[in-house]
């Protein structure tokens, strides 16, 4: 295990899993130049999703259960299928520089969150 929180992974599945990341973000940022997206727009959006940081004023669980809910890649990829389904550009490119972020974290190994705890994430421990 990560350290001595218990659920995280370390290893070679821990960098497998930050390599996806990479490759996530990576891919994500290709279509968005792809699709001719605003650069102006991805700066003003991709921290956007660090924004759920603010429900852990409330308490760890809270900011756990938004940060998990818009930093798992399910949201920004439905929004990039409806977007295309829709034939939205606007909404696909919102999709791709959420799942840019998201992937960015997880290269980066900021996980999915624990609610014990801000640092606490599924690829171990972050912060001191």
């Amino acid at each position: 295990m990560s350290g001595d929180l218990p659920g995280a992974v370390d290893g070679a599945p821990k960098l497998i899993l930050r390599l996806e990341g990479l490759a996530l973000a990576a891919g994500a940022i290709f279509l968005y130049a792809r699709l001719g997206g605003s650069w102006v727009l991805f700066v003003a959006l991709i921290l956007a999703p660090d924004l759920t940081f603010l429900a852990y004023l409330r308490s760890p669980r809270a900011g756990a259960l938004a940060y998990n809910l818009v930093h798992s890649t399910l949201g920004a990829l439905a929004l990039v299928a409806i977007g295309a389904w829709l034939g939205s550009a606007f909404a696909e490119l919102v999709g791709l520089i959420w799942l840019a972020h998201v992937g960015a974290d997880r290269a980066l190994a900021y996980g999915l969150k624990y609610p014990s705890a801000f640092g606490d994430t599924h690829l171990g421990r972050i912060g001191r």
